[in-house]
């Protein structure tokens, strides 16, 4: 599969706010919005970080969209993020995505959040050159409990 990043368009926000209320996508993520489900709260947050100065694209899969990935925050303290579609899972996706995300945002240091036990997403990190720094505890809303969270640095 031939993956890509580009640019946001208005068309891929249906995409996302789907992928967004899996529940199983949800769960691993754990630490998401309050309501998944609030159409209006997820159009006012896209709005915001597309009028940002954050770096968002779009991941395409085979012309595609099938997740979003992002650089966002200060300098010194930028993270990155992502969400692949659950159909996508285990199939390299997220790391074709990110590393891409990497060479375009040469940004560093910068960190990554997961929860402790992804392991998938922590693998993802592992091998974009990502180090765990620290661990934490967080309230993780979409399993309404707090739970361990990795901390991983990418300082190169």
């Amino acid at each position: 599969m031939h993956i890509a990043l580009r640019e946001v368009h208005d068309s891929d926000l249906p995409v996302f706010f789907r992928q967004m209320n899996d529940p199983e996508a949800l769960r691993m993520a754990a630490f998401t919005v309050k309501d998944p489900a609030d159409w209006e709260a997820f159009a006012t947050h896209w709005n915001k970080i597309r009028a940002s100065r954050d770096v968002v694209r779009t991941i395409l899969g085979d012309g595609d969209v099938i997740g979003s990935t992002a650089v966002y925050g200060d300098p010194g303290e930028r993270e990155v993020t992502y969400w692949v579609d659950r159909a996508y899972w285990g199939r390299g996706v997220a790391t074709a995505a990110l590393r891409a995300l990497l060479t375009e945002v040469r940004d560093r240091p910068l960190y990554a959040r997961a929860a402790a036990d992804n392991a998938g997403s922590r693998r993802v990190l592992e091998k974009c050159g990502f180090v765990t720094s620290a661990w934490a505890r967080g309230f993780a809303t979409a399993r309404g409990e707090e739970i361990d969270e990795v901390v991983l640095h990418l300082a190169e």
